[in-house]
């Protein structure tokens, strides 16, 4: 009998090969997922910060500058958000961004949408969607990313690492943002706290591709900075400085 795992293994890699053939309506320099935690680990407040920093990062004049500067000029964005095994919804579907007015119309929606889930963690069902979203897309992408947002690690679903190694074996970067959670709750601990630190779990589990980084941050509000600084380096194919601190 085959394992549940491995047939929702087999089913992402045989979609991606031989997804729907259609038209290519819209080529562009990146195709990019951002995919975030909306786990029971992150309060109101912080998911708030989350939609805001966003919001922050996306009209920031140095991402436009960069999606501006491309080959084609224009990338295409999705914003999916996750927590258990079962619990993941695409909030954005597909939308180009190729200039100011496009980026505010895409951070609008985002502003205006409640928050799917508050269940357990399940980064791995996350990177799944987004290899399925990818399969299905009509735009042609010169390179397509999966940036993942969360702030413990994989406590549902099948393996981390098993999503994160067909999602690079089908030519897909999967990068990082790490939030620390510095002052947990006992019973949140291990999952936000791991042996060796979160971005190091990051690192040897979520992250993967060529070029792939992890981003650090311990606070909330240090977020839009660094979601700004990773997208213009996710846009240009470059990895930055991966650690950010709230503040000056």
């Amino acid at each position: 009998m085959i394992r549940r795992p491995v047939l929702i293994s087999l089913f992402v890699m045989l979609l991606w090969a031989f997804g729907p053939a259609r038209a290519r309506a819209e080529d562009v320099d990146l195709a990019l997922i951002l995919v975030t935690d909306v786990s029971r680990s992150i309060d109101d407040a912080e998911y708030a910060l989350e939609k805001s920093g966003y919001t922050t990062a996306l009209n920031n004049d140095k991402v436009i500058q960069a999606i501006r500067g491309g080959p084609l000029g224009r990338i295409a964005v999705a914003y999916v958000e996750f927590a258990g095994n079962f619990e993941v919804r695409t909030v954005l579907d597909w939308t180009v961004i190729s200039d100011a007015a496009s980026a505010r119309a895409f951070t609008d929606r985002l502003a205006e949408a409640p928050r799917s889930y508050w269940g357990r963690t399940s980064i791995s069902a996350g990177i799944d969607h987004a290899m399925l979203m990818f399969a299905e897309t009509g735009m042609q992408a010169t390179r397509r990313v999966i940036d993942v947002c969360g702030d413990g690690t994989n406590n549902s679903g099948r393996e981390i690492a098993d999503a994160r190694d067909d999602a690079v074996k089908a030519g897909v970067v999967i990068n990082g943002l790490a939030v620390i959670n510095d002052h947990p709750v006992s019973w949140t601990f291990a999952h936000v706290q791991p042996p060796g630190g979160l971005p190091n779990y990051y690192r040897e589990n979520v992250i993967g591709g060529p070029g792939s980084f992890v981003l650090e941050i311990h606070d909330f509000a240090a977020f839009g900075d660094a979601m700004t600084r990773k997208l213009v380096n996710e846009i240009a194919g470059m990895p930055p400085r991966t650690r950010f601190a709230a503040g000056p």
